[in-house]
């Protein structure tokens, strides 16, 4: 392994003060990731400036108005521990349960799966489907964005240098909303093949809000948004959901490699799409009433 200074401040200001000290040094959440790239040779530092001890940055708490702060450094496990996140986010806490393995879930950071920008992160889908934001600061300034935003491309976000991603904000829940999230894998505890997270909130049998978003099957995590627009204001059928999930295949642009084809992923989309959205109306696979 290259060597590399390590440091482990307690408060956020000290965090900036060694980011600007040392150029080039990356951060440390869980450092599932990075470590494996750093013995890998992957990637060599000069420092490693761990936000472990920093108190801000770990906790999940209920704002006013309903949403959800959650701190960038907690730990996966802990989420899943949360009542807010298991009672009011149930897409996310679906997503988590089937994210790695329980000893990896209790290492690896909300925060760090984001900033690592796979396209297979599991988190995103079920973020992006909450209209999460993504807060990010250093010394001089605060700003905050859409975390549809922040994902640029593999392994690429909006983060700046110097900043330090410290939470990500959730606005309250639609009431009554239906969710799913499908993750296809070769093997347990694989990497996503595909992945899909599908909201929907209705009226009776109209669908008033759909907040649909996909991952591994493009360079980034993705809004399916004209999938969406198809579904919103209408009543769901069969042909309906088949209809989207055919528009969401055509909407991605997964690759090929050597876990899975571009077009077996594109089916994989539509099918688990198209079975969430019956399955959310309270519809059979077959088209009947479930």
């Amino acid at each position: 392994m290259t060597a590399f200074s390590y440091h482990r401040p307690t408060t956020l200001p000290e965090a900036w003060r060694l980011l600007a000290a040392h150029p080039g040094a990356v951060l440390l959440a869980g450092g599932t990731d990075l470590l494996v790239r750093i013995r890998a040779r992957e990637i060599r530092p000069p420092a490693v400036v761990s936000l472990r001890r920093i108190p801000v940055l770990a906790g999940a708490t209920v704002e006013r108005g309903g949403g959800l702060r959650i701190g960038a450094a907690t730990p996966v496990a802990d989420l899943l521990r949360h009542p807010a996140v298991v009672r009011r986010y149930p897409l996310l806490a679906q997503a988590l349960r089937v994210m790695a393995s329980p000893q990896i879930r209790n290492v690896a950071t909300l925060g760090g799966n984001l900033c690592n920008a796979s396209p297979c992160a599991d988190t995103a889908p079920p973020l992006l489907a909450y209209e999460a934001r993504v807060v990010l600061e250093r010394a001089r300034g605060r700003r905050e964005l859409p975390l549809e935003t922040f994902f640029l491309g593999p392994g690429e976000t909006a983060r700046r240098p110097g900043e330090i991603l410290t939470a990500v904000r959730l606005p309250a829940p639609p009431p009554g909303a239906r969710v799913l999230f499908h993750k296809q894998r070769r093997v347990h505890l694989d990497l996503a093949l595909a992945s899909v997270a599908v909201l929907l909130q209705f009226r009776g049998s109209t669908c008033r809000r759909a907040r649909i978003a996909a991952g591994s099957v493009g360079p980034t995590p993705l809004r399916l948004r004209e999938v969406e627009r198809l579904i919103e204001g209408r009543v769901v059928t069969p042909e309906l959901a088949a209809q989207a999930g055919a528009l969401a295949a055509r909407s991605v642009s997964p690759i090929d490699d050597l876990r899975a084809t571009a077009a077996w992923r594109r089916t994989i989309v539509e099918v688990r799409l198209r079975r969430a959205i019956l399955e959310l109306a309270g519809l059979s696979p077959e088209g009947g009433a479930s």
